[in-house]
């Protein structure tokens, strides 16, 4: 669940970047988008490997 809250944390620390970056067309802004994109991806993908491991470990 601690992940997860990070998910919602970053999503909602990369709004302001998102907002700059397609209505104002900053650059720096959008490298900062990239990146805390990068980061949700990675933490997608260890959440999808705990909750397989705990769905399999179930069995």
């Amino acid at each position: 669940m601690d992940k997860f809250q990070k998910v919602k944390d970053l999503i909602a620390s990369a709004e302001a970047d998102v907002t700059k970056f397609y209505d104002g067309g900053n650059a720096a802004a959008g490298t900062r988008v990239r990146k805390a994109m990068q980061e949700l991806k990675n933490l997608a993908q260890e959440i999808r490997s705990e909750v397989t491991e705990k769905k399999n470990n179930a069995k």
